[in-house]
Protein backbone atom coordinates (compact mmCIF):
# COMPACT_ATOMS: atom_id res chain seq x y z
CA UNK A 1 0.00 0.00 0.00
CA UNK A 2 2.63 2.44 0.87
CA UNK A 3 4.68 2.00 -2.03
CA UNK A 4 1.51 2.56 -4.43
CA UNK A 5 1.62 5.76 -2.93
CA UNK A 6 4.98 6.84 -3.20
CA UNK A 7 4.76 5.08 -6.98
CA UNK A 8 1.82 7.33 -7.57
CA UNK A 9 3.24 10.36 -6.30
CA UNK A 10 6.56 9.85 -8.17
CA UNK A 11 4.66 9.11 -11.74
CA UNK A 12 2.89 12.56 -11.33
CA UNK A 13 6.02 14.49 -10.19
CA UNK A 14 7.69 12.38 -14.02
CA UNK A 15 4.66 13.43 -15.72
CA UNK A 16 4.99 17.34 -14.83
CA UNK A 17 8.69 17.01 -15.55
CA UNK A 18 7.64 15.43 -19.44
CA UNK A 19 5.25 18.15 -19.73
CA UNK A 20 7.80 21.16 -18.72
CA UNK A 21 10.46 19.66 -21.08
CA UNK A 22 7.57 19.58 -23.90
CA UNK A 23 6.58 23.06 -23.09
CA UNK A 24 9.89 24.38 -22.72
CA UNK A 25 10.67 22.64 -26.61
CA UNK A 26 7.74 24.46 -28.23
CA UNK A 27 9.64 28.48 -26.79
CA UNK A 28 12.10 29.02 -29.47
CA UNK A 29 15.54 30.05 -29.81
CA UNK A 30 16.00 31.59 -33.19
CA UNK A 31 17.02 28.46 -34.26
CA UNK A 32 14.92 26.26 -36.66
CA UNK A 33 13.77 22.72 -34.93
CA UNK A 34 10.85 20.35 -36.67
CA UNK A 35 9.34 20.13 -33.09
CA UNK A 36 8.22 23.86 -32.63
CA UNK A 37 4.96 22.84 -34.92
CA UNK A 38 4.19 20.08 -33.06
CA UNK A 39 1.23 21.46 -31.04
CA UNK A 40 -0.23 23.17 -33.85
CA UNK A 41 -3.32 22.25 -35.13
CA UNK A 42 -4.74 22.47 -38.12
CA UNK A 43 -8.47 21.81 -39.54
CA UNK A 44 -8.59 18.58 -41.52
CA UNK A 45 -12.14 17.56 -42.52
CA UNK A 46 -13.81 18.62 -39.80
CA UNK A 47 -11.67 17.35 -37.32
CA UNK A 48 -8.44 19.12 -35.85
CA UNK A 49 -5.03 17.48 -36.68
CA UNK A 50 -1.63 18.09 -35.78
CA UNK A 51 0.18 20.14 -38.66
CA UNK A 52 2.56 17.36 -39.08
CA UNK A 53 -0.23 14.58 -39.72
CA UNK A 54 -1.41 16.73 -42.83
CA UNK A 55 1.78 17.69 -44.11
CA UNK A 56 5.58 17.40 -44.49
CA UNK A 57 7.71 19.06 -42.04
CA UNK A 58 11.48 19.64 -42.43
CA UNK A 59 14.45 21.92 -42.08
CA UNK A 60 15.31 23.48 -45.11
CA UNK A 61 18.29 25.34 -43.30
CA UNK A 62 19.46 26.28 -39.53
CA UNK A 63 17.08 29.18 -39.59
CA UNK A 64 13.98 28.22 -42.29
CA UNK A 65 10.83 24.91 -41.21
CA UNK A 66 10.02 23.75 -44.64
CA UNK A 67 5.82 22.53 -44.67
CA UNK A 68 4.75 21.03 -48.04
CA UNK A 69 1.04 19.52 -47.48
CA UNK A 70 0.43 16.36 -48.46
CA UNK A 71 -2.94 17.63 -50.50
CA UNK A 72 -2.70 21.17 -52.31
CA UNK A 73 -6.21 22.35 -50.71
CA UNK A 74 -4.49 22.11 -47.20
CA UNK A 75 -2.04 24.88 -47.99
CA UNK A 76 -3.90 27.78 -46.95
CA UNK A 77 -5.52 26.19 -44.28
CA UNK A 78 -1.89 25.09 -42.41
CA UNK A 79 -0.17 28.66 -43.24
CA UNK A 80 -2.99 30.29 -41.62
CA UNK A 81 -2.86 28.03 -38.76
CA UNK A 82 0.80 28.79 -38.36
CA UNK A 83 0.33 32.10 -38.34
CA UNK A 84 -1.81 32.35 -36.02
CA UNK A 85 -0.48 29.92 -33.28
CA UNK A 86 1.13 31.61 -30.44
CA UNK A 87 4.49 31.31 -31.96
CA UNK A 88 4.69 34.90 -33.53
CA UNK A 89 5.53 32.71 -36.93
CA UNK A 90 4.92 34.24 -40.51
CA UNK A 91 4.83 31.94 -42.73
CA UNK A 92 5.17 32.40 -46.94
CA UNK A 93 3.78 30.15 -49.35
CA UNK A 94 6.12 29.33 -53.14
CA UNK A 95 4.04 27.32 -54.72
CA UNK A 96 2.80 24.17 -53.13
CA UNK A 97 5.80 24.73 -50.26
CA UNK A 98 4.84 26.93 -47.40
CA UNK A 99 8.63 27.88 -45.84
CA UNK A 100 8.65 29.48 -42.65
CA UNK A 101 11.50 31.59 -41.39
CA UNK A 102 12.60 31.77 -37.85
CA UNK A 103 12.85 35.75 -36.83
CA UNK A 104 15.95 36.93 -34.85
CA UNK A 105 15.39 37.30 -31.30
CA UNK A 106 16.04 40.75 -29.87
CA UNK A 107 17.47 41.22 -26.39
CA UNK A 108 14.58 42.62 -25.20
CA UNK A 109 12.76 39.84 -26.50
CA UNK A 110 15.23 36.71 -25.44
CA UNK A 111 14.62 38.21 -21.68
CA UNK A 112 10.64 37.84 -22.32
CA UNK A 113 11.38 34.27 -23.15
CA UNK A 114 13.49 33.87 -19.96
CA UNK A 115 10.10 35.35 -17.91
CA UNK A 116 7.79 32.63 -20.06
CA UNK A 117 10.36 29.74 -19.44
CA UNK A 118 10.41 30.67 -15.58
CA UNK A 119 7.06 30.35 -15.51
CA UNK A 120 6.40 26.98 -16.99
CA UNK A 121 9.42 25.89 -14.42
CA UNK A 122 7.35 27.27 -11.44
CA UNK A 123 3.95 25.66 -12.62
CA UNK A 124 6.40 22.49 -13.46
CA UNK A 125 7.25 22.89 -9.26
CA UNK A 126 4.10 23.57 -8.19
CA UNK A 127 2.24 20.75 -9.92
CA UNK A 128 5.46 18.54 -8.27
CA UNK A 129 4.60 20.10 -4.82
CA UNK A 130 0.97 19.33 -5.32
CA UNK A 131 1.98 15.60 -5.58
CA UNK A 132 4.36 15.85 -2.62
CA UNK A 133 1.00 17.58 -0.61
CA UNK A 134 -1.87 14.50 -1.96
CA UNK A 135 0.72 11.84 -1.57
CA UNK A 136 1.62 13.23 2.16
CA UNK A 137 -2.37 13.40 3.15
CA UNK A 138 -3.33 9.88 1.83
CA UNK A 139 -0.39 8.77 3.95
CA UNK A 140 -1.74 10.48 7.27
CA UNK A 141 -5.15 9.03 6.41
CA UNK A 142 -3.08 5.90 6.70
CA UNK A 143 -1.97 6.07 9.48
CA UNK A 144 -5.35 8.18 10.86
CA UNK A 145 -7.13 4.29 9.87
CA UNK A 146 -4.45 2.49 11.43
CA UNK A 147 -3.19 1.13 7.98
CA UNK A 148 0.78 1.87 8.56
CA UNK A 149 2.26 2.15 11.73
CA UNK A 150 4.21 5.98 12.66
CA UNK A 151 7.60 4.53 11.66
CA UNK A 152 6.11 3.18 8.25
CA UNK A 153 4.11 6.67 7.61
CA UNK A 154 7.43 8.63 8.56
CA UNK A 155 9.55 6.74 6.21
CA UNK A 156 7.67 6.98 3.25
CA UNK A 157 7.38 10.63 3.80
CA UNK A 158 10.96 11.13 4.11
CA UNK A 159 11.04 8.80 0.65
CA UNK A 160 8.58 11.13 -1.18
CA UNK A 161 10.23 14.35 -0.03
CA UNK A 162 13.53 12.68 -1.36
CA UNK A 163 11.68 12.70 -4.77
CA UNK A 164 9.89 15.67 -5.03
CA UNK A 165 13.60 17.93 -3.95
CA UNK A 166 15.04 15.10 -6.78
CA UNK A 167 12.48 16.29 -9.17
CA UNK A 168 12.37 19.92 -8.47
CA UNK A 169 16.13 19.62 -9.11
CA UNK A 170 15.61 18.30 -12.21
CA UNK A 171 13.45 21.20 -13.44
CA UNK A 172 15.78 24.08 -12.00
CA UNK A 173 18.62 21.79 -13.67
CA UNK A 174 16.25 21.99 -16.96
CA UNK A 175 14.86 25.68 -16.44
CA UNK A 176 19.08 26.88 -16.32
CA UNK A 177 19.81 24.75 -19.52
CA UNK A 178 17.38 26.52 -21.57
CA UNK A 179 17.97 29.74 -20.13
CA UNK A 180 21.62 29.72 -21.30
CA UNK A 181 20.37 28.66 -24.79
CA UNK A 182 17.88 31.69 -24.86
CA UNK A 183 20.40 34.12 -24.12
CA UNK A 184 23.18 32.72 -26.54
CA UNK A 185 23.48 35.20 -29.29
Amino acid sequence: MLDEVKKSAEHKMQRALESLKNDLAKVRTGRAHVGLLDHVMVEYYGSMVAVNQVANVNLGDARTINVQPFEKTMIGKVEKAIRDCDLGLNPATNGDLIRVPMPMLTEERRRDMTKIVRNEAEGAKVSIRNARRDANDTLKKMLKDKEVSEDDERRAQDDIQKATDKAVAEVEKMLQVKEVELMAV
